[in-house]
């Protein structure tokens, strides 16, 4: 079945288009101060202790393809339980749809949509010694992610960059805590000018897994109807009628 990788396999591409993310965003800044750079899970295990021997190759695999395993049981486990119906032009459908990912995420221990972003910024920034490199950075990371900066975010963050160094008079790093503090400050100033605030990114991440969960439901309703055209053109069920996919129970497909 599908719709199992589908779920399990969120590393892909981040797929919010349309304007930069404020968790994207408020993640860069909160990594930019270097020493409060937020932990995030992921499917890489921390190294061993020095006091254990480390692991074999094959014990590595056999690892890693015993935890997928488990994630794969736990959400299937869920998908058995929970109804879900194939209409992504249904509001409470999709609401219903994202709850259940929602639910999986949590008891297979996968990261949300914000966890992966903050991941993918703190691994690809944290050697990273100056302010200017690591706004670039962010930029290319925007870029490879498929998300478009119609906020105009980044240059407002670049520009503050150059106000702060033009007035210290060398290049801003990211241990430089007494200045560094100076570009978080005019950061927030273009939070508040963009209208972007911290205690509403619970709700534009819920935007985020409502617009994930309306487009996986359109690839299962896609998905669905090519099977049944496929399905039809054979000789024995030339005389079957489509049926409704918002009809498909896929707790009967598991």
């Amino acid at each position: 079945m599908a719709l199992v990788p589908r779920l399990l396999s969120r590393s892909r591409q981040i797929r919010w288009r349309g304007q930069i993310s404020s968790d994207l965003l408020y993640a860069g800044q909160i990594i930019l101060q270097h020493d409060h750079v937020m932990a995030v899970r992921s499917f890489a295990k921390e190294a061993s202790p020095s006091n254990l021997p480390p692991l074999k190759g094959d014990e590595i695999l056999k690892n890693i393809f015993y935890e997928v395993k488990n994630k794969y049981e736990t959400a299937f486990g869920v998908l058995r339980k929970e109804k879900i119906t194939i209409d992504p032009d249904d509001l409470a459908a999709v609401s219903q749809y994202a709850k259940v990912i929602k639910t999986i995420r949590e008891k297979a221990d996968l990261l949300s949509e914000s966890q992966k972003i903050k991941y993918i910024i703190d691994q690809q920034t944290q050697d990273i010694p100056d302010a200017r490199t690591y706004l670039l950075t962010l930029q290319e990371i925007r870029i490879k992610n498929g998300l478009t900066d119609d906020l105009g975010a980044e240059a407002l963050m670049m520009k503050a960059l150059e106000k702060v160094e033009k007035e210290i008079k060398k290049s801003l790093l990211r241990s430089d805590k007494k200045n560094m503090a100076l570009l978080l400050a005019e950061f927030d100033n273009i939070n508040k000018k963009l209208g972007i605030r911290k205690e509403d990114l619970p709700k534009y991440e819920e935007q985020l897994e409502l617009k994930i969960a309306k487009e996986d439901l359109e690839g299962l309703k896609k998905d669905a109807l090519e099977a049944m055209e496929i399905q039809l053109k054979r000789e024995e069920f030339k005389d079957e009628e489509m049926v409704d996919v918002k009809s498909l129970d896929i707790r009967n497909f598991i």
